[in-house]
């Protein structure tokens, strides 16, 4: 029997907007769309679910048609990707056709349209991501994702050296994936591939890198996943400095800000910090937050509390 998500259970299923959206959608083809990635992840594992993403056999030209039909706005965020943004409430709703890679270089893909739920499954990057739900909650799972979602396994789709070199930065969401959603020992092989092709980093632009970076550091504890970072020498290929690896985590239970964990990374180094911040292409405000928890970090006889509050 298919396993299902019980739309009484899970406020987001049943809330007007995401409906509006759904009934658009099925209204020009039925069985069209369903949702998928995070919030079936999350909503299977207790996790919050915050953004509701779909896909859709429908075509770009006919999302917006369908989604203007119904009186929703549809935003062009991302076309030539398939990605049409609906606005309901006053919230986003990303839905993206069904794809499949026809070239990939390591940092961006060319992609083509198709109605194969199983292609679309087979492009996307960890088995417990490639999850979908029609709109009554039954899940669809081509590659053994509810599993490892339950067991909190994160585990590439295929050859993990396949998924990395057609997108690098799936190496750093491995680790931040671990974070959030991981138990256990990582996925060996998962671990060898990042550790083997961590170089293809480089093709990758800073801003990518800091965005998946934070969002790591800001996992209630990411200790696990960055012990295994520094293992496969990841940590080394995007911090701009030197660090100590035992000295860096212990620090990082202090709290979840992950410019304050970035600090500690880097061992409190105002010279460090500058140089990551010029390297990852920080915002203004980030840079004088991270040079602002290095100095809390500094501070003699600072305990975690007034440390929190001084950054």
């Amino acid at each position: 029997m298919a396993p299902r998500l019980d739309p009484a259970e899970h406020a987001w299923m049943r809330d007007p907007a995401t409906r509006a959206v759904m009934a658009a959608l099925e209204a020009a083809r039925p069985g069209s769309a369903r949702y998928v990635g995070g919030a079936v992840r999350n909503a299977l594992t207790g996790h919050p679910v915050h953004d509701v993403d779909i896909a859709t056999s429908l075509t770009p030209d006919a999302v917006t048609t369908a989604l203007q039909a119904a009186g929703i706005k549809a935003v062009p965020t991302g076309v030539e990707h398939g990605t049409v943004t609906a606005v309901a409430d006053h919230r986003p709703f990303e839905i993206t056709t069904l794809r499949h890679d026809v070239e990939t270089d390591g940092r961006r893909a060319v992609v083509a349209f198709t109605e194969s739920w199983q292609e679309d499954a087979a492009r996307r990057d960890f088995r417990l991501n490639a999850l979908y739900a029609d709109p009554d909650g039954t899940i669809h799972d081509f590659h053994g994702g509810v599993d490892d979602a339950l067991a909190g396994r994160i585990v590439f789709i295929g050859e993990p050296r396949d998924r990395i070199r057609e997108d690098y930065l799936r190496i750093l969401r491995f680790y931040r994936f671990h974070a959030w959603y991981g138990r256990g020992p990582l996925d060996a092989e998962g671990q060898a591939a990042c550790a083997a092709l961590k170089g293809g980093m480089s093709q990758l632009s800073a801003e990518r890198v800091w965005k998946e970076f934070k969002k790591l550091l800001a996992a209630p504890d990411p200790s696990e996943a960055l012990r295994a970072m520094s293992e496969a020498g990841v940590l080394a290929a995007i911090l701009p400095a030197p660090f100590d690896p035992a000295l860096a985590l212990a620090a990082i239970p202090l709290t979840a800000d992950p410019l304050l964990r970035a600090a500690a990374l880097i061992g409190a180094d105002p010279e460090a910090a500058a140089a990551l911040s010029d390297s990852m292409k920080v915002s203004k405000a980030e840079r004088a937050r991270l040079e602002a928890a290095c100095a809390a970090l500094l501070a003699p006889g600072l305990p975690g509390p007034a440390l929190r509050a001084a950054v």
